[in-house]
């Protein structure tokens, strides 16, 4: 499959998607939500592919919309493109929260806005130190169109939600993984690196797991205690007919590492 505004690469067990337009700081315009919800399908449906990562090419991860093409855009009066444009948005945004395997932010650099609302629907974020992170939406005049607005305060709190919505500044990647934003902060040169390491654990696990625990954890948020729980019961018992479990069992009797299949 050829992408015009991402690479994306199989290694091992997983695959990597660089948003691959350095020179406008890996911009979202149409034709990236396009090839970006490609990309995912394409991940999602591969069985080789037991997780991924998003990440930027150049010195940015991603700086947000492309401000000239929405300009062109909720600049006119089409209120049918405008709506358009903003549905394509919400479902890209959507589609990457839920990406049904274990998705990683490799933060490489500036993240605003648009950006900011992709490491929001990751699973995990790796920021190199030198990353620069906010929401920036009112800087532009802007209302959040992907998320960010529901998901922020969810993920560090509606006190430091709002300081990153209403002052439109950016805050180092070190500040953010205190308010738990971000898991891991790296030196810029070794970021990829790090985001190898903590993949070669993650892929060490059963797929089926993975993907059993990121649905429950996603559902359980928003449920109550109860309910969450009855949700994990049923996953459980799921569960018990799968191979990887077996094998997993198994491999412990035998003393021995697991070779999971991801059935």
């Amino acid at each position: 499959m050829a992408y015009e505004t991402l690479t994306y690469e199989k290694r091992g067990r997983a695959c990597w998607i660089t948003l691959n337009r350095p020179d406008a700081l890996n911009a979202i315009s149409q034709q990236v939500m396009d090839d970006l919800w490609v990309a995912l399908d394409a991940a999602e449906a591969d069985e080789e592919v037991w997780a991924a990562v998003l990440t930027g090419a150049g010195r940015a991860f991603c700086a947000g919309a492309d401000l000239k093409e929405v300009l062109g855009i909720l600049g006119g009066d089409d209120a049918e493109a405008i709506r358009a444009f903003m549905n394509n948005a919400y479902r890209t945004f959507r589609r990457v929260a839920q990406f049904e395997k274990p998705l990683i932010a490799a933060v490489n650099g500036i993240a605003a806005a648009g950006g900011l609302e992709l490491i929001l629907g990751c699973d995990l974020v790796i920021a190199a130190e030198g990353a620069k992170i906010g929401d920036a939406h009112a800087n532009y005049g802007l209302v959040p169109g992907g998320g960010s607005s529901i998901r922020l305060p969810r993920k560090i709190g509606p006190t430091r939600a709002r300081q990153l919505l209403y002052t439109g500044e950016f805050l180092p990647a070190q500040t953010l993984m205190d308010w738990g934003l971000i898991n891991e902060v790296v030196p810029d040169g070794e970021l990829t690196n790090a985001v190898n390491a903590t993949l070669e654990k993650m892929l060490a696990k059963s797929p089926v797991v993975l993907r059993r625990m990121k649905r429950l954890v996603d559902d359980g948020l928003d449920a109550p205690m109860d309910p969450a729980l009855r949700l994990e019961m049923m996953a459980w018992e799921a569960h018990s007919q799968s191979e990887d479990l077996k094998e997993g069992l198994s491999a412990f009797s035998e003393k021995r590492t697991p070779a999971y299949t991801g059935r």
